[in-house]
């Protein structure tokens, strides 16, 4: 079927057609994304930095005195302290520096990734999905020019993130944190960036939706992490030699400033981007290379109603959460055990334990991790209660409205599902720390109390969903702020306590007001004014939802 176009203007077809065959107006969308990116580029690249340079800087504070960061070293030297942080190497000489390379490193690199997938899969994936690539396309520009343009959109994001904590790290005056060195820390998490985008390159090709396009590249990172701790953590590097993160890591920033790890990098970025495209050339726009399965010829009754279709869409980011939260409140649950040995000479953290209480070190430590389960959870229930206006955008909602749906029952079945959806994956998270800290403390006890403590944080994930509805639902094109709840009380619920900030911050977040449990006395005041909060914002969103008209893009 022929479409019937109308022609660019002389001067943009000139500027589209500069870049040549297949990368025809490459120069001009890579101008138009960053356009498009030049908030969320400029908030993950100063959020990184001062994160980087923040904790840096508090390293000089509290350690000090090198007997102080000998006392450290004892405590990474563990299978757990070496799976959460890096390769033992880094421990030989533990000064300023290494402890930067050694401790944050790998944990910014799989947010440098993160940052990385995004770029690539809402600039490709994206523009195909909602039809923008096919209307662009039809003017004159080469079919490579979408990927080439999201790929270097990535890549001067990761570059521009190198340069400043180059620069940033290298001035601070910190000892053993010098310029050399800090340029080689910036350049690993370019290198380690890069590789991510490319890897978003391939899966973006695979399947035609974004979320499954970001989704395959996100469990590659989650891969990569694993293989690198596992690597650390049993005295084996041949694990660690499979992840890029773990290249990254052996260039032992700051101790031996090693480089040549980051040509392993650069080398899997070159290989998977010319995949990417490659791969490119073998499908349709708007078509991934898997195939979509043939769905019944009759849909279930449950499928027919609005619950029931929410659940459907949201099924497999609900099923990937819950499989993450559980091997994540595993992970910190196999650690319970030895946490009084882990953390006795690391004054912060115990002083941050004791403002919490408990009656053992291991419920403190539990009390203070459970705040970072709840807030993956809360990235979920955020995505899924802003899945309605991903919905809206995307033209999908008229022709629902247009039968005998309302809008109260469409928009409450995405809600209904990201707030029991949050419930389940709490409970997964108290099922996966409960069990794995009751084996490691040699406590059965333990278990009923850790299922508890997470599931004390739920009344505080629908508020935040009862926040992201009334975006959605009076301020639709500021939904995406509905963000700022998860990462607020990631910032101050956790670090916190660890870098001592003003108590009176926590109680801005609904998180902070939640019971510490195991290690502090259930609290029902304060669990019964969440739910009534929530209660009204979702009221709130719903009416709100229901008086505006529908907007798309």
């Amino acid at each position: 079927m022929t479409a019937t176009t109308t022609s660019p203007a002389p001067s943009a077809d000139r500027s589209l057609a500069s870049g040549g065959g297949t990368l025809a107006g490459t120069r001009t969308l890579i101008r138009f994304n960053l356009r498009r990116d030049r908030v969320r580029l400029p908030v993950w690249i100063l959020a990184l930095f001062v994160t980087t340079a923040a904790t840096a800087d508090k390293y000089r504070t509290l350690y000090a005195d090198p007997a102080d960061r000998a006392s450290v070293v004892t405590t990474m030297e563990s299978p757990a302290g070496l799976a959460m942080t890096g390769p033992r190497h880094y421990l030989d000489d533990y000064t300023f520096g290494s402890m930067t390379g050694h401790q944050m490193l790998g944990f910014t690199a799989v947010l440098v990734g993160l940052m990385s997938i995004l770029i690539v899969t809402r600039h490709t994936r994206n523009e195909e999905e909602t039809n923008r690539a096919e209307l662009v396309r039809s003017t004159v520009v080469g079919r490579h020019a979408h990927l080439a343009a999201a790929l270097s959109v990535a890549v001067l994001a990761n570059l521009a993130l190198a340069l400043l904590l180059a620069l940033g790290l290298g001035s601070m005056g910190i000892d053993s944190i010098d310029v050399g060195g800090s340029l080689l820390y910036g350049s690993a998490h370019a290198a380690v960036g890069i590789v991510f985008a490319a890897v978003a390159a391939v899966t973006a090709q695979i399947t035609a939706h974004t979320r499954g396009a970001s989704g395959m590249a996100m469990a590659t990172i989650g891969l990569a992490y694993v293989l690198r701790a596992a690597g650390d953590s049993g005295g084996s590097d041949a694990l660690s030699w499979l992840s890029p993160i773990g290249w990254v890591q052996r260039t032992y920033v700051y101790v031996d400033n090693r480089w040549w790890p980051l040509l392993l990098c650069l080398s899997l970025a070159v290989l998977s981007a010319g995949a990417g495209f490659v791969l490119s050339t073998r499908r349709d726009v708007g078509a991934g290379l898997r195939a979509a399965r043939l769905g019944s010829p009759v849909a279930s009754p449950f499928l027919t109603r609005p619950l029931g279709f929410a659940l459907r869409l949201h099924r497999s980011t609900l099923a990937g959460f819950g499989a993450g939260v559980f091997l994540m409140g595993a992970m910190y649950g196999s650690i319970l055990g030895s946490a009084d040995d882990m953390l006795k000479n690391i004054d912060q953290l115990h002083e941050a334990l004791e403002d919490i209480g408990g009656t053992t070190m291991a419920e403190s430590f539990a009390s203070m991790v459970m705040v970072v389960l709840a807030v993956v959870t809360a990235v979920y229930v955020v995505m899924a209660a802003l899945r309605p206006r991903s919905e809206e955008n995307a033209g999908r909602v008229e022709p629902l409205l247009a039968t005998g749906l309302s809008r109260t029952r469409w928009a409450g079945s995405h809600l209904v599902v990201a707030l029991a959806g949050g419930t389940l994956l709490l409970l997964l998270a108290g099922l996966g720390i409960g069990v794995a800290g009751a084996a490691s403390a040699g406590d059965p006890g333990l278990f009923p109390k850790l299922v508890g403590a997470s599931l004390a944080y739920a009344p505080a994930l629908w508020v935040t969903v009862g926040v992201a509805a009334v975006l959605f639902g009076w301020l639709p094109r500021a939904a995406s702020a509905a963000w700022a709840v998860p990462v607020y009380a990631f910032v101050v619920g956790y670090l916190g306590k660890l870098l001592r900030f003003p108590p009176w911050l926590n109680n801005l977040s609904p998180f902070g007001h939640v019971p510490q449990l195991p290690a502090a006395e259930m609290r029902w005041t304060p669990m019964a004014v969440l739910t009534l909060i929530a209660a009204a914002l979702l009221w709130l969103g719903l009416e709100g939802f229901r008086r505006r008209d529908l907007e798309t893009k």
